[in-house]
């Protein structure tokens, strides 16, 4: 009887290996999450300067501030305030949280005006201001937004879709989060469903574009359009660089 010829297992380099897709919590794509919100929100790259940034745009949602547009009307910019407060008892801030909490659901200004964005600028001087924000900006948007991509088996693209319509919308409401997926779902099936990707990230980005329209300051659907609809477009579903696209008719490319 003769033995059997041994097998040699090939050598590790020779066998096909397999990438996973690397997702928007990724350090790096969420750096490039963050900008492309900026460039939306804040018409620049650099969202780390936009910690400082206050404004009302007539949308009335009161004054909007920060790296992600908190709001004094829609309750987000008093979370954060009382979260800065209670980190740093005595900060510039904490003394405007009872006017806060009386402007919540309004676009009112009373209490805070003529000094908070003054004392906003220089809140944003104190790290600790910062780590704030971006805390709850990981709290409120950027982790549920995620981790929903996920569940419904979506890569980076549809991550960052997720993310930039709960930014914008909120997760309720009639325009919001819930409402746009529930619009999709009703054309599309998710990955997760076993949907096709492309498919269902179109049918979200059409609701996402009818949200939009329901309110006269988001009518410029160009963050869609020329933006994530052309990331869709070219199938980076990963949200691979470079990347090129335009918002509000401005140019923006990330290599």
């Amino acid at each position: 009887m003769t033995a059997a010829p041994l097998l040699v297992p090939p050598p590790a380099s020779a066998a096909p290996r397999l990438r996973a897709a690397v997702g928007l919590d990724d350090p790096a794509k969420k750096e490039i999450a963050m900008k492309l919100v900026s460039s939306a929100e804040n018409s620049s790259l650099d969202w780390k300067a936009q910690y400082r940034y206050i404004e009302d745009i007539g949308d009335g949602r009161g004054y909007t501030a920060g790296i992600i547009g908190f709001c004094s009307g829609t309750g987000d910019m008093l979370d954060l305030v009382a979260l800065y407060a209670a980190r740093a008892p005595g900060n510039v801030l904490a003394g405007y949280l009872p006017a806060l909490r009386a402007v919540d659901g309004t676009d009112s200004h009373a209490g805070l005006d003529p000094d908070y964005p003054r004392d906003w600028r220089t809140a944003a001087r104190d790290p600790a201001f910062r780590q704030a924000q971006d805390d709850e900006r990981d709290r409120v948007y950027f982790d549920p937004a995620v981790r929903r991509a996920k569940a419904d088996g979506l890569r980076a693209l549809g991550q960052f879709a997720y993310y930039d319509a709960m930014v914008m919308h909120g997760e309720g409401g009639d325009a919001g989060f819930d409402s746009i997926r529930r619009r999709a779902l009703a054309g599309a099936r998710t990955p997760a469903r076993g949907g096709d990707e492309t498919a269902y990230l179109d049918a979200f980005l059409d609701a996402r574009v009818w949200a939009m329209r329901q309110e006269e300051a988001h009518s410029d659907t160009s963050r869609v359009d020329t933006a994530q609809r052309v990331f869709l477009r070219e199938g980076n579903l990963d949200l691979r660089t470079p990347l090129d696209w335009k918002v509000y008719g401005d140019s923006y490319h990330l290599g």
